[in-house]
């Protein structure tokens, strides 16, 4: 995520929901360092007292005699911390909570965040601190405070993840020393949160025979490409308005989709019937590359067709039914093809003659239209 590891100096603001894991990430993250970096890490936090801290590093194993803990909201009495212990790294949690007699206002306030901000990224780059602060963010999912707090910093994060899901997401919003489009996958567990390597395997479903209602698509994370599967579930016929409800989808999105595929196909009747849509795993796909896959799941469903196992399809659908070009498509072909899928649907120019030689195994078909789609896939599952 960090492009190689946490840089003495630098500023890191990590920004998530109450309840995400913000903190038993971090906690974490400072037990690694103080048992590999040879310096000292400490953990300020001016929202749980020192014994909960304490509780909580004892019950995912933190536990470290070069990791100090404290429990502190005057930004002195932090100061007073760093001279006594010389960490490497520290980590303030949160940035909202800690406060300066220096600065007016109320804890968390405009004014307040700003200074207690400004003196800690002085006093870290000064010392050669690496300093990792955490950041409430607001209802809409944006990091609190002033906008100012994201430029005094060097690298800004954002942690996100259902509450009712095991998965957890870093995203790189912002960093001076590598890329900024970086995801990191963890699973939050009993004993902890532990790094996803290789998380694709989370986001589908092996059955035992074909399902219709089911089609497998790529996403692209940043930079990683995650396998993903997407279900569609067509009810009956109801009077009045239909509903149609998404779980990991833009709902946007489907209602389009449910348009093309009524007007442009011709075999499915939709504007009356109940559609759900949803993803496996709690991940959340809203980029147009899905778009086809969704399409496919849809008109599976309808048909009660099953699409071959080991078919994945990626495109943009548009308003006329074509299949429209999307990015990073042998990034995807290679990940579906390390995970044995063997048939692959992409839009036309992201075939072998445009983007290089396909995967070894797997069959790219260029696919101009969504019912062109429909017919190849129909033809691949009876094949």
């Amino acid at each position: 995520m960090l492009g190689g590891g946490l840089v003495p100096g630098a500023v890191v603001l990590l920004a998530g929901e109450p309840g995400v894991g913000k903190s038993t990430l971090l906690l974490e993250v400072a037990q690694q360092w103080a048992v590999g970096a040879g310096s000292p890490s400490l953990v300020v936090s001016g929202e749980e007292s020192a014994s909960q801290v304490r509780l909580r590093a004892e019950r995912i194993g933190a536990l470290h005699e070069s990791l100090y803990m404290a429990a502190e909201t005057d930004l002195g009495a932090v100061l007073v911390h760093l001279d006594s212990v010389k960490p490497g790294l520290l980590v303030l949690d949160s940035v909202q909570t800690i406060s300066t007699p220096e600065a007016d206002g109320v804890p968390g306030g405009v004014t307040q965040v700003r200074a207690v901000t400004a003196a800690i990224v002085s006093v870290a780059k000064e010392r050669g601190i690496a300093t990792v602060l955490v950041g409430h963010v607001t209802k809409d999912g944006q990091v609190a405070g002033p906008r100012v707090l994201e430029h005094l910093v060097d690298v800004v994060l954002n942690f996100e993840g259902d509450k009712h899901s095991s998965l957890r997401m870093v995203r790189g919003l912002k960093n001076r020393f590598g890329a900024a489009d970086e995801v990191g996958c963890f699973e939050m567990h009993e004993g902890g949160i532990a790094s996803l390597p290789d998380p694709s395997g989370l986001f589908l479903t092996r059955y035992a025979e074909a399902v219709p209602g089911t089609c497998v698509t790529v996403a692209m994370e940043g930079r990683r490409a995650l396998v993903t599967e997407v279900q569609a579930l067509i009810g009956a016929a109801v009077a009045g308005t239909p509903r149609r409800t998404v779980s990991g989808l833009d709902s946007a999105r489907l209602a389009m989709i449910l348009a093309v595929l009524q007007r442009r196909t011709g075999e499915l009747i939709l504007h009356d019937r109940e559609v759900f849509a949803a993803t496996v795993g709690g991940i959340r796909v809203v980029e147009p590359a899905a778009d086809l896959a969704v399409a496919l799941a849809v008109a599976s469903g309808g048909l009660n067709l099953a699409m071959a196992p080991d078919l994945v399809a990626i495109g943009e659908v548009g308003l006329t039914g074509e299949v429209r070009r999307v990015g990073a498509v042998p990034r995807r072909l290679a990940e579906a093809a390390r995970l044995g899928f063997r048939c692959a649907l992409v839009p036309p120019g992201c075939g072998p003659a445009a983007t290089g030689p396909a995967p070894a195994g797997m069959t790219v078909l260029e696919i101009p239209t969504v019912r062109a789609a429909l017919h190849c896939a129909a033809q691949i599952s009876v094949d």
